[in-house]
């Protein structure tokens, strides 16, 4: 393919990556509407007494199994990176229910629940699903149909649904429990069988970015074509001839090819007037805006110290409505952070933190995974690079760090170039700090100190 002029709209990791990817062999233009690069990566610095402390609000941690690519990459930009730990728990108010998975202590830290019928039954339906999981996929006879459907067919317990795995599923892709029971019952099994989560033992070994997430954005910035860069909103995207036109902050620019690595809603407003295929296909990939809250109130962490864990589900109900989840991420553990003072970041907390314990807020979009969705992005994937357009971003996936990554790489690869590693890089390597520890991107952010 003769060397042409490429816009990729949006500066979170799937645009960041194509830019870097594309601009090998092509002329790149990155469109940003932020005033940083990162999207979902997103770190805070907070002035503790203690020293000054970074805090991710967004992207936290990954594997090293689940995420390859991503793994590579922070090898290829030496990212310095420390284990971290991915405790669960829940805490059901006012039905008092409250434990966490790190161990029988922990698992029985009400110990109510050892005489509780639907708490032991809940510890046996978990048993009984990872089991099935397993001998599933051995077979290769994934089910078809919801999980909810997959649920009630199999004759697993409210308690284990209500108190565990729709929990845990809202917490993971950051959306009301009642919508868990609308995902492809295949893809949530797959997801929970890849990261560990049908096994007690041998689960992935988590990792989070030292000095925040904002550590590989800006390397990876710095590998960017200079001045190629475009900060300020895209307005439309429009057909000129045998090119597109983008409306940026500047001056209309002529393209022969344009990456949408945003969100899909955000591509289909742009390409208004664009092929109707594709404004369909986008139409099918909704989103759940989600409000964060970095604070130091503990009242929004499970009421008995001895469940605090890195995720928190919180509800003051049982997991059954479209309530949207609420999750507190305590990100000393998630950071392995040496301070005094608990950092927590709330997702849609079930009251706000008082307001001088409240250091910022944040609006996050996290795509919803159900079927409808799952066959656009089939689609989508399947006519990539029609009319000159192609779609990049975690949403494309099961919508983390890793797919916006790998739909970068498909870009990259249908415009015929591959990842610019460096000669003789490990794959898995990972820079280990020194001796000394789940895809959205932000809408805006309302206040907070950075």
């Amino acid at each position: 393919m003769q060397r042409q002029r490429l816009a990729v709209i949006g500066g979170g990791i799937a645009g960041l990556a194509s830019a870097w990817i594309l601009q090998q062999r092509h002329d790149v233009r990155l469109f940003e509407q932020a005033p940083q690069l990162g999207g979902h990566a997103h770190t805070v610095d907070v002035a503790d007494p203690e020293g000054p402390t970074a805090i991710d609000t967004g992207f936290v941690v990954y594997n090293q199994r689940n995420y390859p690519l991503l793994t590579r990459l922070f090898a290829e930009l030496a990212v310095e990176t420390r284990p971290t730990d991915m405790s669960f728990a829940c805490s059901q108010q006012p039905a008092g229910l409250e434990y966490a998975g790190n161990d029988l202590n922990t698992l029985f830290a009400q110990r109510t629940n050892l005489w509780r019928p639907r708490f032991l039954r809940m510890v046996a339906d978990i048993l009984r699903f990872n089991r099935l999981g397993h001998e599933l996929n051995a077979r290769q006879e994934m089910p078809e149909g919801t999980l909810g459907e997959f649920l009630a067919r199999h004759r697993l317990g409210r308690g284990f649904t209500e108190d565990y795995l729709l929990p845990m599923g809202a917490a993971i892709w950051s959306c009301p429990p009642a919508r868990i029971r609308e995902f492809p019952a295949a893809s949530f099994l797959r997801f929970f069988l890849n990261h560990g989560l049908l096994d007690l033992r041998d689960r992935p070994q988590w990792r989070t970015v030292v000095g925040g997430s904002r550590s590989y954005v800006r390397r990876l910035a710095q590998r960017l074509a200079p001045g190629s860069v475009a900060h300020g909103a895209v307005s439309a995207v429009e057909a000129r001839a045998s090119q597109w036109r983008v409306h940026g902050s500047g001056e209309p620019e002529e393209f022969d090819r344009v990456v949408f690595a945003c969100h899909a809603g955000d591509a289909r407003r742009l390409l208004d007037g664009g092929p109707e295929a594709t404004r369909a296909r986008l139409a099918a990939c909704q989103f759940q805006e989600n409000r964060a809250l970095l604070h130091t109130d503990a009242r929004l962490m499970p009421r008995s110290r001895r469940v605090w864990s890195s995720w928190n589900y919180l509800s003051r109900a049982r997991a059954t409505g479209e309530r949207g989840v609420s999750v507190s991420y305590w990100m000393n553990a998630l950071h392995r952070l040496q301070r005094r003072e608990n950092y927590i970041v709330s997702l849609n907390p079930l009251h706000d933190p008082h307001p001088s314990l409240t250091l910022g807020e944040f609006l996050w979009e996290h795509p919803v995974m159900d079927a409808p969705a799952e066959r656009a992005r089939a689609a989508l994937a399947e006519h990539q690079g029609e009319d000159g357009l192609y779609f990049a971003g975690a949403w494309m996936g099961d919508g983390f760090h890793e797919d916006g990554l790998r739909s970068a790489r498909s870009v990259g690869r249908a415009l015929g170039v591959e990842m610019p590693w460096a000669a003789g890089s490990e794959p898995l390597a990972v820079p280990r700090a020194d001796a000394s520890q789940p895809a959205g991107t932000a809408v805006r952010t309302v206040t907070g100190q950075t």
